[in-house]
This record gives structure tokens, sequence and C-alpha cells, in this order.
């Protein structure tokens, strides 16, 4: 079965209103637009699409981060206290599952290496009923509810206030480290998370179309956003909904719309050890082999295993480890996201895949269609 095939018959079920998929090769650049950008099927969907990219936003946001470790404004052993005062002397439970009023001081300062590598003792463990995790969801909630966050200063606050579930260096924990780099990001920068991203990684690969808003003059090629429920497909949120402005605290976890075409962009920068098209450095050779490089121990694996499926992490991105599946393989780089989005870049074929819908999914575990992607991209 083709790649379009393999879409429309996911469509023609019900499961998606449409899908934009872009599986690209050396020599050979499949693009696939199936379906409607609404349930209403008001206009079908294109190339040039937009759509609300979620999780596959942390990519993008390690990378800002290492082009300011590229340029010598932060170093990964640095306390990230320095920029983030409000994090500088984190409290941890005593054991993972002890009560939050249980606490131990953190051992050593939490590093910008943790911060990039999900390491900082923050964020979601397979294990939801942790205390710490418990108290963690409040403050990071749902990505995908972007006006639902206060500005920085204000959720960095609110952060401090929940101690961490591991010592730092500890354990890989998913999320919450992404929504960090973000703030990071800027206060080390003396700018907006959007500006630096603009700066460093949009204008020079091209990426015309990834932002924190969609405007009325590309609201028309904007998707509606669905939740899943028992009784069908439910609207979250409409083209001119919460991506219409600024929201107070643009998130790195997971705030960007954006293209297919304009995450390929982002994905060959990858493949090319960091160089945009026109040559020009986005990432040193070196950033990029930190970022598609395994960080975690077969325990951290372990602690996060509902998210990663025995797969390892790297920075912003997971890391395929071993080769349980026919879309597997060691060295594969990228993530999905909350919105029904997957990318991901594979050195060894240099091939990169990218597939973005508008159907909401709430299991981290990858639906049935999801997987028929990943077969038909490493086919």
């Amino acid at each position: 079965m083709s790649l379009r095939e393999t879409l429309q018959r996911h469509v023609d079920a019900g499961t998606l209103p449409g899908a934009v998929a872009v599986v690209d090769r050396p020599g050979n650049r499949e693009v696939v637009a199936v379906g409607s950008a609404d349930v209403e099927g008001s206009r079908p969907m294109a190339e040039d699409t937009l759509f609300r990219i979620a999780s596959i936003t942390k990519p993008i946001t390690a990378a800002a981060v290492l082009t300011l470790v590229d340029d010598g404004t932060l170093a990964f052993d640095d306390p990230i206290g320095r920029w983030l005062p409000e994090l500088a002397d984190p409290k941890v439970v005593r054991t993972p599952s002890s009560p939050v009023d249980d606490l131990v001081p953190a051992k050593r300062p939490i590093t910008v290496f943790d911060v990039l590598t999900g390491q900082a003792g923050w964020g979601f463990a397979s294990d939801f009923t942790l205390p710490a995790v418990q108290a963690l969801f409040p403050v990071q909630g749902d990505g995908r509810e972007v006006r639902s966050f206060p500005d920085p200063d204000v959720w960095l606050a609110r952060l401090a206030e929940v101690p961490l579930a591991y010592q730092p260096g500890e354990a890989w924990l998913y999320d919450t480290c992404s929504t960090i780099q973000g703030v990071l990001a800027a206060r080390a920068a003396g700018r907006t998370l959007p500006e630096l991203l603009e700066e460093r990684i949009f204008a020079p690969l091209g990426m015309a179309d990834t932002g924190f808003v969609v405007g009325p003059d590309r609201r028309d090629r904007f998707t509606a956003f669905y939740k899943k429920t028992a009784g069908g497909l439910v609207l979250a949120d409409p083209a001119d909904g919460q991506w219409s402005t600024m929201p107070a605290l643009p998130l790195g976890n997971g705030g960007l719309a954006g293209t297919a075409g304009d995450w390929v962009a982002f994905g060959r920068m990858l493949l090319a050890s960091g160089a945009a098209p026109d040559g020009r450095r986005v990432l040193s050779p070196e950033a990029v082999r930190a970022m598609t490089t395994d960080h975690t121990t077969a325990a951290q694996r372990e602690i996060g295993a509902l998210f990663l499926e025995g797969q390892g992490w790297g920075m912003g991105g997971a890391v395929d480890v071993a080769a349980g599946e026919p879309w597997t393989v060691p060295g594969r780089y990228g993530w999905v996201g909350g919105t029904g989005t997957t990318a991901h870049v594979v050195p060894s074929t240099g091939t990169v895949a990218v597939l973005l819908t508008q159907v909401g999914e709430d299991n981290p575990v990858p639906p049935e269609w999801l997987r028929d992607f990943w077969r038909e991209a490493a086919a």
C-alpha cells in the first residue's frame, strides 16, 4: 500500500479529517495531502496547510538553546540558577514515592545539560501517581491549551514550589524541561523566545510559516483542531482560536504552528551537520551530535518507558537505540506531538519524515495510523 493510500484509508474511516505528509529522501521527495482541514470539508488539505505542531516543537527549542551554547552564552555545565534564580535552590522528595512535604536538598545544582536532556528532576514519569508528579500537573498543564499558561516569571515561580521527583541527573522525565529550555534561552539571550527562534532558526532555514501565532493573513491555511471522544471528534480549537495572538508564555515544549515543509527544512539542517541550504551555519556539528545522541541509561529509560517505549533521548527528541520495529533504526531522531504530529530524521538513510494531522491523542502510546505512517516512511 502506498503512503497516499495508507493515509486516505484513515481519512475514509473517519479517524482523521485530513493529513499532510512529507517523506524526503536523497533525490526523492514525496508529498501527500489527503482529506480536509476540518470535519466539515470546507477546504482540502494542501502542502502548505498550517498545523499546531505540538511536541515536535521540542527539537526546535533545543536547537535554539544549542545556538547559545555554540556562541558561548551558555555552557553545558552552567547551573541554570544564573539565569533562572527561581530554580537555583530546588528541593527533592526523599524518594520518588515520598509525599511532597518529605524533602531533602538537591545534591547539586541543575545544569544546562540537565535541562537539555530532560534530567533536571521536573517532568512526567511513567507512574503518574508519584506525589511530585501529581503536584506538577497544575503547573505543567496541557500544552495544547497555550492560553492557559501565565507569563514566564509567574510560571517559573509556580514551578519553583514543586519539588523535584528525582535528584538532578538521576532520571529522564518528560515535557517540563522543554518548557524550561524556552524560558532559559530567552533570559540568556536577552530577548523573547519568538525573536530568538526567528533569528537563529527560522530565518536561516527559510521557515517562514513557523511561529507561535497564526495571523489573519495565514488563517485560511490553518486547520481546526479536534479531540477524540467516545462520540467522535470534537472541536477543541478553531482556526481563529488560541493561536490567533501571542500567548503569555511561548511554549518551548509545544507551542509552535507550522507546515510540514518547514519542519523538513529543520530536519535537513540536522542531517547537514547544522548547515543551512546556503551554507550558513545554524548549529555546529558538535551541537548536532549532542542533540541527536542518546543521553539516557537503561534505568532512566525504564522510568520513562510509557513515553520512550525502550528507546533513548537526546536533546529535544527521542533517539532510537534498538531496532524493535520496522521503523526503528538506531540513530533515528525525532518525536511526536499531542495534536497528531510526528517528525524524524534518519541519519543512516538521509531521510526526513514528517506527518501532520489535526486530531489530538491523549495516550502516549502511538495510535495505529501513526505507526502505519512510520512503516511506510521506512519502506
